[in-house]
């Protein structure tokens, strides 16, 4: 990533306050005493709605159960620009859009280096310190001081931004094959999870192969695709070492890392006694591995087929083993995603029009930085982090003409790169959010005073490159996502009218008959839910 201009990291997009915003549906309802004793958040990363569809006939586990006993609403979105991982789980317990978050795109989510790994954890520091104001926790916790919540991923940001700033219990996995924490939530492990790291699941997954599900004939997709996995192991079977260390590192890749989180997560679960009552606590599980598999082999391969009939297996054991333990109609499911993904573009190029491409316009700064460089100017007061064109004015001092100079030379310049569709002015773009989807997505990244002078929007399919297939657009493909929610108070039904991400926190609220404690982006999606 690009180095951020000095000074400029700290105010680097983040919201301080909720910006103005839709009021929230009516969340007093129903009464407290109705309220469930658990809720229960599974976010899939990077999953798009299509698939339930897709391949529905072949699903029979949770997925499915969840599919036709829930409240699905199938044209739900995250509504926002920048379409990756820190942002949209951001969105789903909080019920704002990441301007009023702070979390506006990965790169200023949560490392956070004061806030070091425990016990030898591998991997940075992280915290949820850049997030602002509240998520349904808080609220849950406002109106019962013995609401508690438990929070795992893969991910570090899959298992602290959905809690918000809460210092609950939030953990994620090392590399090394246990989950951990940071110092701000705690000093040291409790038992119970030195006692699950101590079983070294992960390990003995060493020398398995990940093989398909069901019978070769039951996919469709070629499994010989050369642009996936950079042409490197792109057909089944695909092992693991034999190395125990190994293997729990190169797990995270397989359909098996799920599996291992949601066991992580069931024993928490009852090592702290969640979901017995009278209150109403609080799981939220983000299962990793789908990312893993999506930016390597994309969302048309074989192992993504696969990867989502695993996925309904695992969602299955995840709701059997709650039900077990604890009383079904006390309990609420939501199933969701942070983002959706695009084809690889190498493969949509053939059928689509204009073609589909990898871009890169960090060529264009040698030139930028040259001229600030014999300006006397640091040569980081603009800089560029992928579609945002960041500019720290302060910098310029009295050559702000300089400053709408280089901005305007980089402007035509990018207009002229194959693959690039928009090249947008930010504070113009957001008098026409009424009119322009694409323009009220960044409104609701973006606070209007954020140090942004230029947005990029690439063609659809078109990607930054890195990954073999990537997210972070504006475009359907990257923003839709499955909403369900499921059991406790919910009424059944398939609805098709729009929806955000940021309605399930709402929704939720009102569920649990709780207030937000501020003004949210979200409203109630009111079909949900019997009265």
């Amino acid at each position: 990533m690009p180095r951020l201009p000095a000074g400029l990291l700290a105010f680097a997009l983040v919201a301080c306050t909720a910006g103005g915003a839709p009021a929230q549906g009516d969340a007093s309802t129903p009464a407290a005493e109705a309220a469930p004793t658990l809720i229960v958040l599974v976010t899939i990363d990077q999953f798009r709605e299509d698939y339930l569809t897709r391949f529905a006939p072949q699903l029979h586990g949770g997925l499915a159960r969840l599919m036709r006993g829930g409240a699905w609403f199938t044209d739900a979105h995250h509504d926002h620009a920048i379409t990756e991982t820190a942002p949209g789980h951001a969105t789903l317990l909080a019920g704002r859009f990441p301007r009023s978050t702070g979390i506006t795109m990965n790169s200023v989510g949560v490392a956070d280096d004061a806030s070091p790994l425990i016990a030898g954890g591998y991997g940075p520091g992280a915290s949820p310190r850049r997030f602002s104001g509240t998520t349904l926790v808080d609220w849950l916790h406002a109106r019962d001081a013995r609401s508690r919540a438990l929070s795992v991923s893969t991910k570090d940001r899959g298992a602290i931004l959905p809690v918000g700033r809460s210092r609950s219990q939030v953990y994620w996995y090392s590399p090394d094959g246990r989950y951990v924490t940071s110092k701000y939530y705690r000093d040291t492990l409790p038992s119970w999870v030195n006692a699950f790291n101590d079983r070294r699941l992960p390990e003995s997954y060493a020398g398995r192969k990940w093989t398909l599900l069901l019978a070769d004939s039951a996919y469709h997709e070629r499994d010989s695709v050369t642009f996936e996995s950079g042409g490197k192991e792109i057909a089944f079977p695909h092992p693991l070492p034999d190395d125990g260390f190994d293997a729990a590192n190169l797990i995270r890749g397989t359909p098996f890392m799920d599996e291992v989180t949601v066991a992580f997560a069931l024993d928490g679960l009852q090592a702290l006694g969640l979901g017995r009552g009278p209150q109403t606590d609080l799981l939220a599980v983000s299962l990793s591995a789908t990312d893993y598999v999506g930016h390597r082999f994309g969302p048309d391969s074989r192992e993504m087929h696969d990867q989502v009939l695993r996925d309904d297996r695992t969602i299955g054991v995840l709701l059997d083993s709650l039900y077990r333990l604890r009383d079904s109609s006390r309990v609420v499911v939501v199933l969701t995603s942070d983002h959706g993904v695009g084809t690889i573009p190498e493969v949509a190029a053939a059928s689509t029009v204009p073609t589909a491409r990898r871009v890169e316009l960090m060529s264009l700064m040698p030139a930028i930085r040259g001229r600030l460089r014999a300006a006397g100017i640091d040569s980081f007061a603009i800089d560029l982090d992928q579609q945002l064109l960041l500019v720290d004015r302060a910098a310029f001092h009295d050559k702000v003409p300089l400053a709408d100079s280089l901005i305007s030379w980089f402007a035509d310049s990018a207009r002229h790169v194959a693959g690039v569709r928009r090249v947008d002015r930010f504070q113009p773009l957001l008098a026409d959010s009424l009119r322009d989807p694409i323009a009220r997505r960044w409104s609701h990244q973006l606070l209007p005073n954020a140090p942004v002078a230029i947005v990029i929007t690439l063609d659809s399919l078109s990607s930054w490159g890195g990954n073999i297939a990537s997210h972070g657009s504006s475009y359907d493909y990257d923003s839709h996502v499955p909403i369900i929610f499921y059991g406790a108070g919910i009424k059944p039904g398939r609805y098709g009218e729009f929806v955000r991400t940021v309605d399930i926190a709402a929704t939720l609220a009102a569920i649990a008959g709780v207030k937000a404690s501020e003004r949210l982006d979200g409203v109630v999606l009111e079909k949900a839910i019997k009265r």
